[in-house]
């Protein structure tokens, strides 16, 4: 498996690095992460499978970064009258940089009992997201480049289904032959967990199996295949009818690998962002289609769904499932962490990332109150305004730009963003790489457009 792994990897770094340092395309990066991200857990797992080395896990581990630092220096250093480039800043920038410049001084504030180094660790993966979102602010794509980062999105939630099918065939997880459990045993000291040797999370509380094809976890590809849908959904609205199967069959890949997750959060993100959707964007029909699925569902689980799927279901819609009374700790222990500390305890003292101690680790499982703990009341807010200005802003994009595909564009990024905020409240989802910078870049990539089509900022 690692030779396939570097059969896959080395040609696609080779053709990014040359696109973007000899032909000085630093926007292709964008193609490098579509095309990574969904299998960067995979491709480590199978890395410290085959070498039982941290080195050339490291490797894997840094490239994405090492990549997305390259194109914002590339992009400085080819624009040599750099100082007169014409930045003009919307809401968004602003907030953005805020954001960033607060996680920075908490970097270098004494709080927290976390190590320094676990804190500049955690800053890069705050940092990257950002510079991300600059890079798709600044990218000038012609229509055929955006055509690419499509059909990107296309395979993947095609792709992902097909793992899917496979692991419901097989009945187990790809994990197992990966070496997830045994990466996650290496690398960052976590035990396998569950009943599946791998973690909690591959499993319901009624012990069925969660599966998550070629991404991390299950709640990482049940985030993820918003996206796909998202993307599936607009170019079926913006194309020809006879055009149509293959954004037909990306949707229906979508929901199928949603189901195969059985991630609740995302099940309901799905319903949130067909409403919003159709609300937003004006596509009513969606309403019925949505309100049909909610009651085939309902259906479902009153007349057909065993017994155990039934208490499942109300067990979690009461609180009394033990994953759901386990987010509510949670949130309790961050609450009270933010109560007690209005202005933070420091970088690296919650969340699930690599980089936060589970000895000193405060709340977790809402990225909300995971940013709070941290950097206070401050720090949410500004985050919440931030994901609020960004639907907003890509919403006007989408109805008022003349281009279809920068259409598309902004219509998928505030549309993903929106179906995130349920997962957001139960994960730490901002860790979700493929599809949080994706969608960054998505956001990014619609305000370049905004002044341009005429649009300003509202005043207050």
């Amino acid at each position: 498996m690692f030779l396939f792994v570097l059969l896959g990897f080395v040609p696609l770094l080779y053709l990014t690095l040359k696109a973007m340092i000899f032909k000085g395309k630093w926007e292709y990066v964008v193609y490098f992460l579509l095309a990574y991200l969904p299998f960067h857990i995979t491709v480590l797992s199978i890395t410290y499978q085959a070498t039982f080395s941290a080195v050339p896990v490291t490797f894997f581990q840094l490239t994405k970064d090492f990549l997305v630092i390259l194109a914002f220096i590339l992009f400085i250093l080819y624009h040599r009258n750099i100082f007169e480039y014409p930045f003009k800043l919307n809401r968004i920038d602003k907030i953005f940089s805020i954001f960033i410049g607060l996680a920075f001084l908490y970097l270098l504030l004494p709080l927290g009992e976390t190590t320094f180094l676990n804190k500049v660790f955690y800053f890069k993966n705050m940092l990257i997201p950002s510079l991300v979102y600059m890079l798709g602010r600044n990218t000038r794509f012609e229509n055929k480049e955006v055509g690419k980062v499509f059909r990107i999105i296309f395979f993947i939630a095609i792709a992902a289904f097909v793992f899917n099918l496979l692991e419901g065939i097989l009945g187990t997880h790809i994990q197992s032959f990966t070496g997830y459990a045994l990466f996650n045993q290496g690398i960052n000291n976590v035990e396998p967990t569950g009943n599946f040797g791998l973690s909690w999370t591959f499993e319901t509380q009624a012990i069925t199996k969660r599966f998550a094809s070629f991404f991390s976890d299950p709640l990482e590809l049940a985030s993820s295949v918003l996206m796909g849908f998202a993307a599936g959904l607009i170019w079926y609205l913006t194309s020809k009818r006879e055009e149509s199967f293959l954004y037909l069959l990306v949707m229906l890949c979508s929901m199928g690998s949603l189901f195969f997750s059985a991630s609740r959060a995302a099940f309901a993100a799905f319903f949130v962002m067909i409403f919003f959707i159709a609300v937003i964007f004006r596509l009513y029909k969606l309403i019925l289609f949505g309100v049909s699925l909610a009651l085939i569902f309902v259906l479902y689980v009153i007349f057909f769904a065993s017994e155990d799927f039934y208490f499942f279901v109300i067990d979690t819609l009461t609180f009394q499932n033990e994953s759901s009374i386990g987010h509510v700790v949670e949130w309790f222990l961050a609450l009270d962490s933010m109560i007690e500390s209005p202005l933070g305890i420091g970088l690296a003292m919650s969340g699930n990332l690599g980089s936060v101690s589970e000895e000193v680790r405060v709340g977790g499982e809402n990225q909300f109150l995971i940013y709070g703990v941290q950097m206070g009341f401050v720090g949410m807010i500004l985050y919440i305004l931030l994901l609020a200005y960004s639907i907003s802003y890509a919403i006007r994009v989408y109805r008022n730009t003349e281009n279809v595909m920068t259409a598309r564009i902004a219509f998928t990024g505030a549309a993903v963003k929106t179906g995130m905020l349920l997962p957001l409240f139960t994960a730490n989802a901002e860790m979700y790489a493929y599809v949080s910078w994706t969608s960054w870049w998505m956001i990014g990539y619609a305000m370049n457009h905004y002044s341009k089509i005429g649009l300003q900022d509202e005043k207050a």
